[in-house]
């Protein structure tokens, strides 16, 4: 059973995570240093459904990595001179999807990094292939309650203004997580500090890499 398997059993039977949350004890530079030059000129990417995390998490992996940490929506904004919201309103979805599987696309060429995704992309075959040829991408999973209380705290939401935000929400979720399940890899987000989660993507990182922690850093 690889580390983060026997992490992630501890806490579904109620016992601590290994490493407490923010204890930064898990994660040695060594460690750190050894999962980059793994990568090489790879990306990690991150992808998911809104509100699941993935820029919160992103920019503290990246921190911890020493990477740069980019967000592809933020990229987009910049780009369009625009908010998502107003890119939505003028031009439409199928726009917006457009100048995202462009910005992706430039951003993996200016690799290593970590990137996070907005929850639409990773829908995107186009998406999907580049960042298979340029990135290990990992999945970051929330349940409907744990995304639901995030996303009502940012009403601006685009896909989300409607009369059932909620229902939106549960048909997004049906539809997307059989692709977002393509990933390299997954981890849980959940209602637990940042650095939990950020501690359990290196993990995955490792194991799908084949990495073998040093013992006096496991």
């Amino acid at each position: 059973m690889s580390e983060y398997d026997k992490r992630r059993e501890t806490r579904h039977k109620g016992g601590p995570a290994v490493g407490a949350a923010g204890s930064g004890t898990i994660i040695t530079d060594e460690r750190a240093a050894r999962l980059v030059s793994a990568l090489g000129p790879r990306c990690i990417v991150l992808v998911g459904i809104m509100g699941c995390g993935k820029s919160s998490v992103g920019r503290r992996l990246a921190q911890r990595l020493g990477l740069p940490f980019v967000d592809a929506d933020t990229e987009i904004e910049t780009a369009a001179n625009m908010t998502i919201s107003e890119i939505f309103a003028v031009h439409g979805e199928p726009e917006f999807r457009r100048g995202e599987e462009r910005v992706i696309a430039r951003l993996l060429q200016e690799g290593p990094m970590v990137l996070a995704t907005g929850g639409g992309a990773f829908m995107s075959e186009t998406t999907r292939r580049e960042i298979a040829r340029a990135a290990v991408s990992v999945w970051l999973r929330a349940d409907l309650d744990t995304v639901m209380a995030r996303v009502r705290k940012r009403p601006t939401r685009p896909l989300l203004q409607n009369a059932d935000p909620e229902g939106t929400m549960r048909a997004l979720l049906e539809k997307r997580e059989p692709v977002y399940a393509l990933a390299d890899t997954s981890v849980w987000s959940r209602e637990v500090p940042h650095e939990t989660v950020m501690e359990d993507i290196i993990l995955a990182l490792e194991d799908f890499l084949s990495l073998r922690p040093a013992p006096d850093a496991a």
